[in-house]
């Protein structure tokens, strides 16, 4: 969760089986296989795998999910957008989560005072405290992690939160750019509250977005200009489809000095290390907004829509979906199992549900280890 409403919403799936690893098999053969035609259907924003739920209770009967913003009856549906009761025999069940969004500190919003100064200024820093790009608003300190390469300490986060929801060519940040903390939602100023430089990210790709381009801006104004001739209360809005997917957002920043940063997160202590995200799976995390929260794991190998702004959508492939544990401001949070390994990268959410990437996909994409 940070951007400009940003301070800072898998594939080892276990499930339960009876005749060894066939039925995991045939369940994760259903995404690519079912999961597009899903997707188009109205009202679904994402697939992923899960157990079936009645009357708010968990089964137990694994399934493939359906996720929509709202349910709606079926009678206001058309009978192409239905979803199916199950796909070659196996359950599909349809689950509410709300507008997902990018969980950085959205302007205005101040939220409740936590008894740790989270959103202040702490040298040597923790995990788990306000920080972001300079033109950002403010999100989490995820970690302190390693460069797998020269092993220098660098700062994790998301891409959202330390480079400004950037795709590396639209100029919104650069390698090198100030990271502060506090993050300037939270009075961070530059250059006194400067811990770092962001040192590289993985693009964040939109899957809608205004256009930059002249041409684009000329035929959109052109249009306006007549539709005013004949409806003057409306307007029209042009936006660049790109098909490309996202896997993480997720950033690194190379601290000034080694001496402004803790290992330790707060109220977690020491990463012992990365596990795996598994269905079922007990979690937590420390973040600037919720301070230290419990729940887990719902649903993996999740794709879906994320809002980036109102006009901007981005689509994320191999997430994992919790408990609804987070707020804005906690984007960038790292999410733990009970050993304290690390196992996801908190970045957006609902009223409802968090998501957060999959630790090995921000490992490996950003070339850090714990």
């Amino acid at each position: 969760m940070a951007d400009e409403p940003l301070p800072s919403p898998l594939h080892m799936v276990v499930l339960p089986v009876c005749k060894g690893g066939d039925r995991v098999k045939k369940r994760k053969k259903m995404l690519p296989r079912h999961g597009p035609a899903m997707l188009k259907k109205a009202n679904v924003v994402g697939v992923g795998l899960g157990y079936r739920t009645r009357e708010a209770q968990k089964t137990g009967e694994p399934a493939m999910l359906v996720f929509v913003t709202k349910k709606v009856p079926k009678q206001e549906l058309q009978s192409g957008d239905l979803v199916p009761r199950s796909v070659q025999g196996s359950i599909v069940d349809v689950v509410e989560i709300g507008e997902i969004k990018l969980l950085a500190k959205e302007g205005g919003e101040e939220g409740e005072p936590q008894p740790v100064n989270r959103r202040g200024r702490l040298r040597p820093a923790p995990g788990g405290v306000s920080i972001g790009h300079r033109r950002a608003t403010a999100g989490t300190l995820g970690a302190i992690v390693k460069d797998s390469g020269s092993r220098a300490r660098l700062i994790l986060s998301n891409n959202h939160v330390l480079a400004n929801a950037t795709t590396g060519e639209d100029g919104r940040a650069a390698a090198g750019d100030p990271v502060l903390q506090p993050g300037s939602f939270d009075d961070g100023r530059y250059p006194e509250d400067m811990i770092g430089r962001l040192e590289r990210f993985v693009p964040l790709y939109r899957a809608r977005q205004r256009p930059n381009c002249r041409v684009a801006h000329y035929w959109e104004s052109m249009a306006n200009r007549l539709l005013s001739l004949f409806f003057p209360r409306y307007s029209v809005w042009f936006q660049r489809n790109d098909g490309r997917e996202n896997l993480v957002d997720a950033a690194v920043a190379r601290p000034l000095t080694e001496e402004d940063l803790l290992e330790q997160v707060l109220d977690i202590g020491i990463i012992s290390g990365v596990g795996s995200a598994t269905l079922g799976q007990e979690v937590r995390f420390s973040g600037r907004t919720s301070g230290y929260r419990e729940g887990r794991i719902i649903a993996t190998d999740v794709t879906l829509s994320v809002q980036v702004t109102p006009l901007e959508l981005a689509h994320f492939t191999d997430q994992v979906m919790l408990t609804a544990i987070s707020q804005p401001g906690d984007s960038g949070s790292l999410v733990v199992d009970r050993e304290n390994r690390a196992v996801g990268l908190l970045f957006a959410g609902s009223e409802r549900v968090t998501i957060c990437n999959r630790i090995e996909n921000v490992c490996r994409l950003l070339a850090i280890d714990f």
